[in-house]
């Protein structure tokens, strides 16, 4: 008897029988350019910062922590600045948690989860995880999403929730904001909340705009983030939201006690003490990342324009076979099931070059 096999002797809701859990591939490789991890690592001046916050709280932990978060939560409004306070900010562990506690708000048995495919394939996962019912939109034949499109859809489905992901996943293509304010007045009959998930934002080229700057006047619109990525924290779990005040006082009443450890809240507010240190780095994958785009362009494939630390490229007639064949060059990209693609992340000059150069010799094949 397999696995699923034993799964289904036990009472398991229907709407999760026969469903598969989220997860990349975990694979013994030199080079991992598969889930759009930071591959710099933590500097040695955040990370000794680091390591002092978090001894700091070790005669502590016998005792909870603090249920409100209340230093973290000034740290990341400082960090994010367009006048937000503490009172404008929430966080979890990652961004899925953030997402999740928001569904658990605002969504629910009876209430539905709009999104556009290709994007996150969490969302659909958190959605039958809360009870809540995920309608898929549709994008354009390159995948874009515009203004019009979003919000006759949004008008004509009339979800509870809508979530944005820009830039997107995993496309890499960050949304205009005329997008983001024309879902959030067509979710206006609907009290919609819109969520704009900008995990990725940090890497976005200069002057793309962010969905902060809509968030005054607007309190069923709500901007997720996460320390994963830029900060190169997958490792601590570290996700959050800007909104209004009254979005954070309603994911209170799902949230579970004490659910951000001592040990976590120590860990963000030192890395954010040390955001220059962790932050430059950034700038050396965004110059991997445009590097990418170019020789990918060269080899006559198709790159998606990106605002992430990752590229999402078409144009192959074997997706599966080059997949394969990077592998065992010992470097692990995408497969995002998109027929023609793949996805790679942005890595060292050491990792794109591996990847480049196992690209070129697979093709050449």
């Amino acid at each position: 008897m397999d696995q699923f096999e034993r799964l289904s002797q036990l009472p398991l809701r229907d709407d999760l029988r026969g469903r598969h859990p989220y997860g990349a591939p975990q694979l013994d490789v030199p080079i991992l350019l598969n889930v759009n991890e930071n591959t710099f690592g933590v500097p040695l001046d955040a990370k000794e910062a680091i390591l002092k916050a978090v001894a700091d709280e070790l005669d502590g932990l016998n005792r909870y922590p603090d249920r409100e978060f209340t230093e973290l939560r000034r740290a990341l409004a400082a960090y994010l600045g367009h006048g937000l306070t503490e009172e404008n900010i929430w966080a979890a562990n990652g961004s899925n948690e953030v997402l999740q506690q928001l569904l658990q708000a605002f969504g629910g048995p009876g209430r539905s989860v709009m999104g556009f495919p290709p994007t996150y394939s969490m969302y659909p996962l958190l959605a039958s995880g809360t009870g809540t019912d995920y309608v898929a939109g549709t994008r354009d034949g390159d995948f874009g999403l515009s203004a019009g499109s979003a919000a006759a859809q949004v008008r004509r489905q009339a979800p509870n929730v809508v979530l944005l992901c820009s830039p997107n996943n995993p496309t890499g293509t960050a949304l205009g904001l005329d997008v983001v304010e024309a879902v959030y007045e067509a979710g206006e009959a609907s009290k919609a909340i819109v969520i704009v998930d900008e995990a990725y934002a940090e890497f976005s080229h200069t002057g793309t705009p962010s969905a902060l700057t809509l968030l005054e006047g607007r309190p069923r619109l709500v901007v997720s983030r996460t320390m994963s990525k830029a900060f190169a924290l997958a490792g601590a779990r570290v996700g959050y939201l800007a909104s209004a005040p009254e979005v954070a006082d309603a994911i209170r009443l799902v949230r579970l006690p004490y659910h951000l450890s001592a040990i976590t809240q120590a860990t963000a507010v030192a890395a954010l003490r040390n955001s220059d240190s962790l932050l430059a780095n950034v700038e050396a994958i965004k110059v991997q990342r445009d590097r990418i785009v170019t020789e990918l362009e060269a080899l006559g494939l198709t790159p998606a324009p990106s605002d992430s630390n990752f590229v999402f490229f078409g144009g192959l007639q074997s997706p599966q076979a080059v997949w394969e064949g990077l592998l065992a060059a010992g470097v692990l990209v995408r497969d995002v099931g998109i027929p023609g693609h793949l996805r790679v992340t942005a890595g060292t000059e050491a990792e794109t070059t591996a990847f480049l150069d196992g690209l070129r010799t697979i093709l050449a094949r």
